[in-house]
């Protein structure tokens, strides 16, 4: 089962409060704002500043 809907509709980045966008392969939340992805372990974000991925923008 993967991060329900609802569960999206209210998560904000917890560094900046910006919205976060579900990766394509549901493997994290990431927020552009920040350039930071928060991984998804057995389908639970983890929402930790410190265990956040940082992004490289390159892309965007």
């Amino acid at each position: 089962m993967a991060v329900s809907k609802e569960l999206l509709d209210i998560l904000v980045c917890p560094k900046c409060k910006h919205d976060l966008e579900l990766e394509k392969d549901g493997s994290g939340l990431v927020c552009h704002t920040c350039s930071l992805k928060f991984p998804i372990v057995d389908d639970i974000p983890v929402m930790l500043i410190d265990e956040a991925i940082k992004l490289n923008e390159q892309s965007t």
